[in-house]
C-alpha cells in the first residue's frame, strides 16, 4: 500500500511539472507560433505602448448643467466617438465632478483624433438671411433642421464633388428638408457645425427623401472625422481640452522593455533566494510561483485590465509578497519539526498556524488596495488591481497548491534532511 502511494505521488508530481511547463509554452508562445500569445493579448496602457492622454473640462450650456446625468451622457457620447474611430483598448473615465480622462494607446494622428472626439458637433441647417441686400453669402437666419433628426452620416467619395459626408434624416427631418427645398429652389442653404459655416450650397431642386450631402473635404479621413462626430450625436455639455499629452511609441517601447526586465529580474531573484535557502521546498515554492504568475496574467487578460507602469510595479511587488507567504509557512514547518512532530504533521501544522499571520497581512494589503481603487484614477487603479489580484491568487497558490505539492512529496518518501526542511538545533539562533 505504501509503495503504491509512493508511486502515485511521484507520478502525480511528474505529470504536474509537465502540464505546467506545457501550459507556459502554450500561453506565452506568440499567436503566430501557434501559441495563445498571452503577453501580446494583455491590454497595455499608453505609458507602455505610446499614445495620447486627453483631459476634457466640462462647462454648462444654456440647455444643461454640469451634474451626474449630463456627465454620464458626456462619457457615453465620447465613448461612442472613440469606438467609432476604431481605436484599440481606450480608457475613458470620469475624473472628479466635471472632467473626463481619455487614454488612447497607439494613436498615430493625435491632433485629428483630439479634434474629432472633443467636437461639440451641433449641426444646423438654416434659412438664408434675406433681411437686407448687404447680407453676405452664407449668412443665415433661423434654424429649420438640426442634427437631432439625423439618422446616419457616412463618408464617401463622389467623382464630381470629391470627398463628402452623406446625411440621412428621420421622417421629421425629411419633412423639414422637403418643405425648405420646395420653397427655396435657387437659393442658398447655409449649413453650420458648432456655429461655424461649413458650406452654403444652392438648392437645385426639391429634396423629398431626407437625404443631404456636405462637401468640401480634402481627404476621406476629414470626412470620416465629421461623420463620426455627427453619428455619435452632439455633446450634452461644452468641453475644453485642458491637457493633451502625447507619449511617443519609442518611449512606450522603452518603458515596456524596462518593465519586462524588471519582472524577469524580480522573479529571478526570488527564485534564486528560495532555492538557496530552502532547496527542494524552495523549488516547489518557485514552481507554485510560476503557476501564480500564469494565473495572474490570465486574470488580467480575462478582466480586460489595462497594464500600466504602476501596474507592473504592483506585479513585481506581488511577486515578493507571494513568496513571502511561503517563507512564513516554511519557517513554521521547521519549528514544528524541531518540536518533534512527524513531517506530515509538521506540514499540516505549519500551514495551519502560518495561515493566520499570512491572512492578517494580506487582508490589510487588499483593504489598502481597495481604498486606492476607490479613490484613485487611471494608473493608480491599475496598481491597486494588480496588487489585489496578486494577493488573492497568492493565497491560493502558496497555501492550497503548495500544501498539496508538499503532501505529495511526503507521500513520495521525503524525510527531513538538509535538502528538505532540516530542523534547526534547539540552541541555534540563540542570542540573535
Amino acid at each position: 500500500m505504501r509503495a503504491r502511494r509512493r508511486q502515485r505521488a511521484i507520478l502525480t508530481l511528474a505529470v504536474l511539472v509537465v502540464v505546467l511547463l506545457g501550459a507556459f509554452a502554450f500561453f506565452l508562445a506568440p499567436a503566430g507560433a501557434g501559441g495563445f500569445g498571452l503577453w501580446e493579448r494583455t491590454r497595455k496602457g499608453l505609458d507602455l505602448v505610446g499614445g495620447m492622454h486627453i483631459v476634457f473640462q466640462a462647462h454648462p450650456t444654456a440647455k444643461a448643467q454640469v451634474d451626474d446625468d449630463s456627465m454620464t451622457a458626456l462619457v457615453a457620447t465620447l465613448t461612442k466617438r472613440v469606438n467609432a474611430l476604431g481605436l484599440t483598448e481606450p480608457v475613458i473615465q470620469r475624473e472628479g465632478r466635471d472632467r473626463v480622462v481619455v487614454d488612447l494607446p497607439g494613436v498615430k494622428n493625435p491632433e485629428q483624433v483630439a479634434t474629432t472626439i472633443g467636437r461639440t458637433a451641433v449641426l444646423e441647417f438654416r434659412y438664408p438671411d434675406t433681411s437686407s441686400e448687404d447680407a453676405t453669402p452664407g449668412s443665415a437666419g433661423k434654424v429649420f433642421l438640426t442634427g437631432a433628426d439625423l439618422v446616419k452620416a457616412q463618408p464617401a467619395y463622389d467623382p464630381q464633388q470629391g470627398y463628402v459626408v452623406q446625411l440621412t434624416f428621420n421622417d421629421a427631418g425629411a419633412k423639414a428638408m422637403d418643405e425648405f427645398t420646395k420653397t427655396h429652389v435657387g437659393q442658398l442653404m447655409p449649413i453650420y457645425l458648432d456655429g461655424q459655416l461649413l458650406q452654403a450650397p444652392v438648392v437645385r431642386e426639391e429634396i423629398p427623401n431626407g437625404q443631404g450631402v456636405i462637401t468640401g473635404y480634402a481627404t476621406l479621413d476629414d470626412a470620416k472625422s465629421i461623420a463620426v462626430s455627427l453619428n455619435s450625436g452632439a455633446l450634452p455639455l461644452k468641453v475644453d481640452i485642458i491637457e493633451n499629452r502625447t507619449v511617443s511609441a519609442s518611449l512606450g517601447a522603452d518603458s515596456l522593455a524596462k518593465s519586462v526586465n524588471a519582472i524577469i529580474l524580480g522573479a529571478a531573484l526570488v527564485v534564486a533566494f528560495m532555492l538557496l535557502i530552502y532547496r527542494i521546498p524552495g523549488f516547489w515554492a518557485d514552481f507554485a510561483l510560476a503557476f501564480y504568475a500564469l494565473l495572474l496574467f490570465l486574470a488580467l487578460y480575462g478582466l480586460g485590465a489595462t497594464l500600466t507602469l504602476p501596474g507592473v510595479t504592483g506585479i513585481v511587488l506581488s511577486l515578493g509578497m507571494a513568496v513571502d507567504t511561503n517563507v512564513i509557512i516554511y519557517e513554521r514547518i521547521k519549528e514544528e519539526l524541531r518540536l518533534g512532530r512527524t513531517l506530515r504533521n509538521a506540514v499540516d501544522q505549519g500551514f495551519r498556524h502560518g495561515f493566520r499571520a499570512v491572512f492578517d497581512s494580506n487582508a490589510t494589503t487588499v483593504l489598502a488596495a481597495a481604498v486606492l481603487f476607490w479613490l484613485g484614477t487611471g494608473p493608480i487603479r491599475g496598481f491597486a488591481v494588480t496588487v489585489s489580484l496578486g494577493v488573492l491568487i497568492s493565497m491560493f497558490t502558496a497555501i492550497t497548491f503548495t500544501r498539496w505539492i508538499l503532501h505529495l512529496q511526503v507521500d513520495a518518501g521525503a524525510q527531513p534532511s538538509r535538502w528538505f526542511f532540516a530542523p534547526r538545533a534547539a540552541g541555534e539562533g540563540a542570542g540573535r
